[in-house]
C-alpha cells in the first residue's frame, strides 16, 4: 500500500504517515465497530484520505486540491499480493516483525480476532491491566515508529508465520473453551473460522510442518465438540465423553496429517510444538475407551514438548499423564511445584483437586475445587467443577 500511495502522491513521507495513521485508526475503531467486509480496501481508502488531508493541510492551493482529488478518484487499487483472503492477509500484516512477538499476537487478537482484552489476558495468563498496557504500547509503537502497512509478499510469509500460528491457535482455544462468563461454553464460530484460516495457510505454505501440525491439532480437537457439552450445558471431561459422537471424518483427516509429520520426523525434520500437541491428540482419539489410552506415549510426547517449551502449563499437562502411569501422589508433587507460576490459573487448581480426590484427601480437594470455581469463567466448566466438588460429600 505504501508503494501505491507513493506512486499516487509522489512523496514517500506522506505515504508512510498516511498508512500508519490508517493502521492506527483501524486499531481504535475495529474492536468497537467490527472488522469491515473488505479490510484491505478499507485501509487503502482510509490511508488515501489521510494522504489527501495531509496535502490539503500543507498546501492550500486549489490546483493541489484538484490534483489530489484526481489521484484519489482515478488510481486503481493496489494488488492484493500472495494472500487472497482478507482476514488472513490482515493477520499477516499485523504480525509485523518490528513488534515484539507477544505484543503482535495480542494486538492481532484484539484487532482482527475480535477477542476482548480480558479474553486475551486470560489466554496469556496475565492481569487484564497488564494486557491492556501491552496492547496500548504496541499501538503507540506502530504510530511512533511509522511501521508501514504493507501487504506481505510471498517472500514475507515464512518470517511472519509463527506469529500467525499463535494468533490462530489462541482464537481456536477461545472457541474450544470460552473464557468469558457471558458466552456459550463452546464458541463454534471461532473454532470454525480458525480452522478455515489454517486450511488457507496450509495451502499457502504446504511444506511448513507447524502449519500442518496446527491444522491436525484443531481437527482432532474439533472432532470431539459434539460430546464436550451435556444437554444441560455442563462440560464433559474426556474420560466421560461418548466417543461414538466424535466426528470420524475429522479424526481421520487429523490422523493423516499426524502420520505425514511423523514420516517427516523420521526423515530428520524435528517436530515443533503444534506437531507434538497434535500427536498427543492423535493418541487420545485413537483409543476406543479412556482405559485404552496409551499414557506412556502421551508422557513421552510431553517429555519432548517440555524440551521445546518448558512452560508451567506444559508441565501441568505432563503431570496429568504422570498420574495415570505413576499414580496421583507422584503427580501431585509435580503439580505443587507449579504453585508460584500458576496460582491464578483455574486448571492448576482443578488438577490439584482431582489428584487430591483420588488420594482420598477430600477436605483439601474441596478447597482446591473452590479455588478452581472462583477462577474459572466458563459456565460449563464451573458446572462441571461444582458437581465434582459436591460429589465429595
Amino acid at each position: 500500500m505504501v508503494a501505491a500511495l507513493t506512486r499516487r502522491f509522489g512523496d514517500l513521507d506522506i505515504a508512510e504517515e498516511a498508512a500508519a495513521e490508517a493502521f492506527a485508526t483501524a486499531v481504535e475503531r475495529w474492536p468497537a465497530d467490527g472488522v469491515p467486509p473488505n479490510p484491505g480496501g478499507w485501509l487503502a481508502t482510509t490511508a488515501t484520505r489521510k494522504a489527501i488531508d495531509r496535502i490539503r493541510r500543507e498546501n492550500k492551493r486549489d490546483d493541489k486540491h484538484r490534483e489530489a482529488g484526481r489521484v484519489y478518484d482515478d488510481t486503481p487499487p493496489e494488488p492484493l499480493g500472495a494472500i487472497d483472503d482478507d482476514r488472513l492477509r490482515l493477520i499477516f500484516i499485523c504480525c509485523h516483525p518490528a513488534l515484539a512477538s507477544e505484543a503482535r499476537v495480542a494486538l492481532t487478537l484484539r484487532m482482527v480476532g475480535g477477542l476482548t482484552v480480558p479474553e486475551i489476558a486470560r489466554a496469556f495468563l496475565v492481569a487484564e491491566s497488564a494486557m491492556g498496557q501491552r496492547i496500548t504500547r504496541a499501538k503507540g509503537k506502530i504510530k511512533a515508529a511509522g511501521i508501514p502497512y504493507r501487504v506481505p509478499s510471498a517472500e514475507d510469509l515464512p518470517a511472519r508465520v509463527s506469529g500467525v500460528l499463535a494468533v490462530l491457535f489462541l482464537v481456536f482455544n477461545e472457541g474450544y473453551l470460552a473464557s468469558g462468563p457471558d458466552t456459550d461454553p463452546v464458541r463454534h464460530e471461532l473454532t470454525t473460522e480458525a480452522i478455515r484460516l489454517t486450511r488457507l495457510l496450509r495451502a499457502l505454505l504446504p511444506r511448513d510442518g507447524e502449519v500442518a501440525g496446527l491444522l491436525a491439532l484443531m481437527l482432532l480437537t474439533e472432532a470431539r465438540r459434539a460430546a464436550r457439552v451435556s444437554p444441560g450445558g455442563e462440560l464433559v471431561a474426556l474420560g466421560e465423553q461418548d466417543r461414538g459422537a466424535w466426528d470420524g471424518e475429522l479424526i481421520a483427516e487429523g490422523h493423516r496429517l499426524v502420520r505425514e509429520r511423523l514420516a517427516a520426523a523420521a526423515a530428520g525434520a524435528a517436530p515443533g510444538r503444534y506437531q507434538i500437541l497434535a500427536a498427543v491428540n492423535a493418541v487420545h482419539t485413537s483409543a476406543r475407551d479412556i482405559r485404552d489410552t496409551d499414557w506412556s506415549q502421551v508422557l513421552a510426547l510431553y517429555d519432548q514438548l517440555v524440551r521445546l517449551d518448558p512452560s508451567p502449563v506444559v508441565a501441568l499437562n505432563r503431570a496429568i499423564a504422570v498420574a495415570e502411569l505413576d499414580g496421583p501422589e507422584v503427580a501431585l508433587a509435580l503439580v505443587d511445584r507449579l504453585a508460584g507460576a500458576l496460582a491464578g490459573y483455574h486448571a492448576y487448581h482443578a488438577t490439584r483437586a482431582d489428584l487430591l480426590r483420588r488420594l482420598g484427601r477430600s477436605q483439601e480437594s474441596r478447597a482446591a475445587y473452590d479455588s478452581a470455581i472462583e477462577l474459572a469463567g466458563n459456565t460449563g466448566e464451573i458446572a462441571y467443577l461444582t458437581r465434582r466438588r459436591d460429589q465429595l460429600g
